[in-house]
């Protein structure tokens, strides 16, 4: 069986992607104590997600999956993107709250434009790096609005804010399988895992 390692500690995602990609063997970075914890610092989320795969795969020596996402807003020249998570800045991380602060902030900057000029997607790049050099990206996008006052209390971040393109209720209050059938992960991941095998079996020719 084939090990792959996703450069996350967490758990929800290892076993998100452990579903999609089936008789692979995923782990997480706690089987790796001392695994680099590496800063995005490019401007893309493929560009954040290769920083991540690329340092895990040199330092486990095994192939590496990496992730970025965030939300594009239409209204704000599509930012918050790769900031989505600390949109906020320092107000955030002094409230204990990051999600929430960036989820207002959002919404205080686009209070003022119209229902119907509200439009925004969530974006995710997800990349394979294996230890020998290959690489692989692929990308998924959830295309939606952006309503103006939080609904539901499932997921996290932006999700109690954002309804996708032909549904009526926010991400938040989509069940987890719900969500996963049409979020941008779970494309990007579902894409990268049709991708996998046939590169580890390149890699072992």
């Amino acid at each position: 069986m084939s090990r792959i390692v996703l450069a996350t500690h967490n758990q929800g995602k290892v076993a998100e992607l452990h579903r999609i990609l089936g008789d692979l063997d995923v782990v997480g970075l706690d089987e790796f104590p001392g695994a680099p914890d590496v800063a995005e610092t490019e401007l893309t989320f493929a560009g954040n997600a290769f920083l991540k795969a690329r340092a895990i795969a040199a330092f486990t020596g095994l192939p590496a999956v990496a992730d970025d996402s965030g939300l594009c807003v239409d209204a704000l020249n599509g930012m918050p993107g790769v900031l989505s998570a600390r949109w906020s800045g320092r107000l955030g991380a002094a409230t204990g709250d990051r999600d929430t602060a960036n989820l207002r902030l959002l919404l205080d900057q686009i209070s003022d434009v119209a229902d119907d000029r509200r439009a925004g997607a969530f974006v995710c790049a997800a990349v394979l790096v294996t230890p020998d050099g290959t690489e692989r990206a692929v990308e998924g996008r959830m295309h939606g609005t952006v309503i103006r006052e939080p609904r539901g209390t499932g997921g996290f971040g932006y999700d109690p804010i954002f309804v996708p393109d032909g549904e009526t209720r926010t991400t938040a209050e989509m069940s987890a399988a719900e969500k996963d059938a049409i979020s941008h992960r779970g494309k990007a991941f579902r894409d990268l895992a049709a991708l996998i095998p046939d590169v580890l079996a390149a890699g072992r020719s």
